[in-house]
C-alpha cells in the first residue's frame, strides 16, 4: 500500500497500522480513510507472519472522528435522502467495527492525542488501549445532535459497562488520559514520548505466543460474546483438540521439559 492516509508497516510479527492525515486530525471521513484501514486490516489479517496488530494517529492527534464539514455541507449525503444516508453508514463507516471485529490477531490501540467520536469508538472496537499523556476520549456525538452510528455504543457497552457509558454518551464530555485510566477505559498511561515503544513492547509478548494458537485464542473470545455456555464449551473443546496436534504446542512441551526457550513457526 503506498503512503497516503493510511500507513502499513509490519516488522517482527508486528503490524503498525497509522491514520496518517494530519493535518486534518486524522478524520475517518471526507478522505480516503476508510478504504485505507479497511486495506490495511485486510493485509494483516491474510499474513501469517503477522501475530498483533498496533493501530495509531499521525501526532497530534489520534482521530478526530467524523468531518464536521462533510456533515454541514448541503450537497452532502447525510443532509439528503434519509434511505442514502444510511446506506452511506452501511457501505462506508460500519465496515471498520466489522472488520476489526473480525481480525484473528489481537489489536492495540496506541492512543497518541484526542480521539473524538469515531476516533473514540476507533479505540474501543481494538482490545486494549495504552494512552499518551497527551490523550483525550470523547463519546460526543449528542453534542451535534446525532448518536454514535459506527457501532460505538456495542463496544463502549462492553468495555466499559452500562452505567460508564451511559454517562459518557449521555453527556458527551471530554475524558482526559489519567480518568481514562480510573474508568478502565485504557491500560496504561505512559509519557508522550514512550507511547510506541511501550506499544511495540506489549505487541511483542504477545507477538512471541505461537501465532496459530494466538489467532485462535481471539476467536474464542469473540465466541464468548455470544454463545451461552453449553455452545461454548463445545467450541472450546473443538478448538482444544486442533491445538494438541500442532507442532507448536509439542514445541512448547518440550521446551518446558526440557527448560528452554521455544522457537514457533505458526505449525
Amino acid at each position: 500500500m503506498s503512503e497516503s492516509v493510511v500507513l502499513l508497516e509490519i516488522a517482527d510479527r508486528i503490524a503498525t497500522v497509522t491514520l496518517n492525515d494530519p493535518d486534518r486530525r486524522n478524520p475517518v471521513t471526507g478522505n480516503e480513510m476508510i478504504a485505507g484501514l479497511l486495506d490495511a486490516f485486510d493485509q494483516a489479517q491474510r499474513d501469517p507472519e503477522v501475530s498483533v496488530m498496533i493501530l495509531t494517529g499521525a501526532d497530534p492527534a489520534f482521530c478526530a472522528g467524523g468531518d464536521v464539514k462533510e456533515m454541514s455541507d448541503p450537497e452532502s449525503v447525510f443532509r439528503k435522502d434519509p434511505l442514502a444516508a444510511a446506506d452511506s453508514y452501511i457501505t462506508g463507516i460500519q465496515r471498520i467495527p466489522l472488520a476489526l471485529y473480525n481480525l484473528d490477531i489481537p489489536t492495540i490501540a496506541a492512543v497518541n492525542g484526542p480521539a473524538v467520536g469515531a476516533g473514540c469508538d476507533l479505540t474501543m472496537m481494538c482490545d486494549m488501549r495504552i494512552a499518551s499523556e497527551k490523550a483525550k476520549f470523547g463519546e460526543v456525538f449528542l453534542n451535534l445532535g446525532i448518536i454514535p452510528g459506527d457501532a460505538g455504543s456495542w463496544f463502549l457497552l462492553r468495555r466499559l459497562g452500562h452505567q460508564k457509558a451511559a454517562e459518557l454518551t449521555f453527556t458527551g464530555r471530554m475524558v482526559g488520559a489519567e480518568e481514562a485510566l480510573e474508568l478502565g477505559m485504557v491500560l496504561e498511561v505512559v509519557p508522550h514520548g514512550d507511547l510506541m515503544a511501550r506499544a511495540r513492547e506489549r505487541a511483542a509478548v504477545i507477538a512471541a505466543k505461537p501465532p496459530r494458537a494466538l489467532r485462535v485464542a481471539k476467536r474464542l473470545m469473540r465466541n464468548a460474546e455470544r454463545m451461552d455456555l453449553p455452545d461454548f464449551l463445545n467450541t472450546a473443546a473443538a478448538y482444544q483438540a486442533l491445538m494438541h496436534q500442532t507442532k507448536d504446542h509439542h514445541e512448547a512441551l518440550a521446551a518446558f521439559l526440557e527448560k528452554r526457550k521455544p522457537a514457533f513457526f505458526g505449525d
